[in-house]
């Protein structure tokens, strides 16, 4: 089913020949729409370009990218915006492809979406475009050149179900913002939010590419990496819980994790394993641990497990 946001075009949206399960009609901020449809299943979205407030500000419409799916939002705009060039390639450098400014384009977008090929003749490549987020760009010679990104990418990811990848992260970007400026971005769930902690952010698959860019001038990006394969980390950390239900519950779902992980970092955390144990497991599963973490309460003060094992990660 599909959804509109609209606005000033209320009416030509309600003109389309689409299944519509949910309207809203008004001028909305950027976080009034994600709140309503971050989590919310629909197959098409039709968004009124003046529902937006403040659209002209392309770090909101960046904002979007970074918590809906733009490949299932269709944008109406009106005709001075579908001849701003300037516009449209900010929008393209985001991702969003799909836009339109009357029934019979919206229809067609609906049926046929757009991708980077068919938009790519309005893509203003030499503009100052750093994808919408702050102005990362530098004068030179009167022409703006991107800033390549500079953050060293972390991903951590779950080897055993609950190994405590989204605590140890939050834990883990509290302790290194006292010194630096640290990032953390979890992919495809919604649970940072929960720890009320500045620069902590939630973003879909689609985005984690364009959320990284934005962030580049960071220190260190921590990724809740979840189900994505960590390719556009600098290295990925591997968590297990190295009890012996999870690791028989890890087996019985992925026998070869152990030959999947070779040269990889493995974590074991919240564990109660000695030296010896350590030791043990390596044997048995001829895998190399570089930490073993002990159970961590958040609330508490964890300086020296914490020191420890940014010195192992080389953050």
């Amino acid at each position: 089913m599909n959804v509109i946001v609209g606005n000033k075009n209320q009416n030509l949206l309600n003109s389309l020949d689409v299944d519509i399960i949910k309207s809203i009609n008004g001028e909305f901020s950027v976080d009034e729409i994600i709140g309503t449809f971050s989590n919310f299943f629909f197959n098409r979205m039709f968004l009124d370009i003046t529902a937006i407030k403040d659209y002209m500000d392309i770090a909101n419409m960046q904002k979007l990218t970074l918590n809906l799916e733009m490949d299932k939002v269709i944008l109406l705009l009106d005709n001075t915006l579908m001849s701003n060039n300037e516009y449209l390639s900010k929008l393209i450098s985001m991702g969003i492809y799909n836009f339109a400014n009357n029934k019979e384009s919206l229809m067609y977008l609906y049926n046929h979406p757009n991708t980077y090929k068919d938009v790519a003749h309005i893509h203003q490549l030499s503009s100052s475009v750093t994808t919408g987020i702050a102005d990362n760009s530098s004068e030179n010679d009167g022409k703006k050149s991107v800033l390549v990104r500079t953050a060293k990418v972390i991903g951590f990811k779950d080897a055993t179900s609950g190994a405590g990848a989204t605590t140890l992260i939050y834990m883990l970007k509290k302790f290194l913002s006292e010194k630096d400026y640290v990032v953390a971005i979890e992919v495809n769930k919604n649970d940072f939010g929960f720890f009320n902690e500045k620069d902590m952010y939630s973003v879909n698959q689609n985005n984690l590419d364009a959320a990284i860019n934005k962030f580049g001038t960071a220190n260190t990006i921590l990724v809740d990496l979840n189900n994505n394969d960590g390719t556009l980390c600098d290295q990925v950390v591997y968590l297990m819980e190295p009890s012996t239900i999870k690791l028989n519950k890890m087996l019985l779902i992925n026998k070869d994790i152990f030959d999947k992980i070779i040269g990889k970092k493995l974590i074991l955390n919240k564990s109660l394993l000695s030296s010896k144990d350590v030791k043990d497991f390596e044997s048995e599963s001829h895998a190399t641990v570089v930490f073993n973490v002990p159970p961590l309460n958040e609330r508490m003060d964890n300086k020296e497990v914490l020191e420890n094992l940014v010195k192992e990660l080389e953050i």
